[in-house]
């Protein structure tokens, strides 16, 4: 089920259901020209070969009180697979990161951290991601505006 291929009805489902998680089946139906049956066996096929991964409610950081984005480059002293994968296992740990990449180039990761203030921003790094061994350089980068943000995929 993992090498399904996607088909030109498939890529209508995931645009809609980008733009609109809760939209019902018969609406989505109609949108890309199925019943409703058909319509909700192809979501179950992509969900179930891993396409459609979730649903979620996107949230106004800066409405719950985390206006602050950070983007810290992270170098680490060794780029072994044990220091990799130990990086990768605490940061998915903090609830502050809500991204983190695996880089080419200068820095081996990129990490985007969410906090409320400058001085939460500090106590993460003084109590987390400098405290991790293994970790060579930390450069940090705040973000003065949003551009752009989104989660839909060009299908």
């Amino acid at each position: 089920m993992q090498d399904r291929r996607i088909d030109a009805i498939d890529r209508k489902i995931l645009a809609e259901l980008q733009r609109d998680g809760r939209v019902t089946i018969q609406d989505l139906a109609g949108r890309v020209g199925l019943s409703a049956s058909p319509c909700l066996r192809r979501i179950r096929m992509l969900e179930e070969a891993g396409i459609l991964k979730g649903y979620v409610a996107l949230v106004d950081q800066s409405k719950v009180g985390l206006p602050i984005s950070v983007f810290a480059s992270v170098k680490l002293e060794r780029q072994r697979e044990e220091e990799l994968d130990r990086f990768a296992e605490a940061v998915a740990r903090w609830p502050e990161v809500v991204e983190c990449y695996l880089m080419t180039g200068r820095h081996d990761y990129l990490v985007r951290v969410v906090v409320p203030d400058l001085a939460a921003y500090e106590r993460f790094l003084k109590d987390k991601l400098t405290r991790l061994d293994g970790v060579g350089s930390i450069e940090s980068s705040f973000a003065l505006g949003q551009v752009k943000y989104t989660n839909v995929l060009p299908v």
